[in-house]
C-alpha cells in the first residue's frame, strides 16, 4: 500500500529540520503538472549543509521503506533534488535559491484562485 502524501510530507520535513534546514516552504502541485505533487524546498548553509540535507531526507525516506527515484546535484552541493515520486525536495545555497526562484515561478505559472 502507498505512503499517504501527508506522512510522506512529515517524513521530508522532519528530515530536513532535524538537519537545520533553513526556509522550508511546500509547494502544492496537485493538478497543476505531471512532475509531482508537492515541491518542497528548503535552504542550506554551505555545500556540506546543502548535501547532507538531501543525505537526511534520503535516508529518512530508506528507514521508511521508500526508495528515491533519483537524487541529483550531490557532486556541486549547490542544488541537490530528491526525487520522492509524489514529492520533489530541492535543497539548495541560498544565493542559487534566490537566482531561480522556485517559489515565485511556480506562483505565477500557476496562480491561487481568487
Amino acid at each position: 500500500m502507498p505512503m499517504q502524501i501527508d506522512s510522506l510530507l512529515e517524513i521530508v520535513v522532519a528530515a530536513l529540520d532535524e538537519g537545520k534546514g533553513r526556509d522550508v516552504k511546500i509547494i502544492d502541485l496537485r493538478g497543476k503538472t505531471a512532475i509531482a505533487d508537492f515541491f518542497v524546498i528548503a535552504s542550506g548553509t554551505s555545500d556540506r549543509h546543502v548535501r547532507s540535507l538531501a543525505g537526511g531526507v534520503e535516508a529518512s525516506a530508506k528507514a521508511h521503506a521508500l526508495h528515491p527515484f533519483g537524487l541529483e546535484g550531490e557532486d556541486s552541493g549547490e542544488w541537490v533534488v530528491v526525487d520522492l515520486g509524489d514529492v520533489v525536495v530541492h535543497v539548495m545555497k541560498p544565493p542559487v535559491r534566490e537566482f531561480y526562484q522556485l517559489e515565485k515561478l511556480w506562483a505565477e505559472t500557476f496562480p491561487a484562485a481568487a
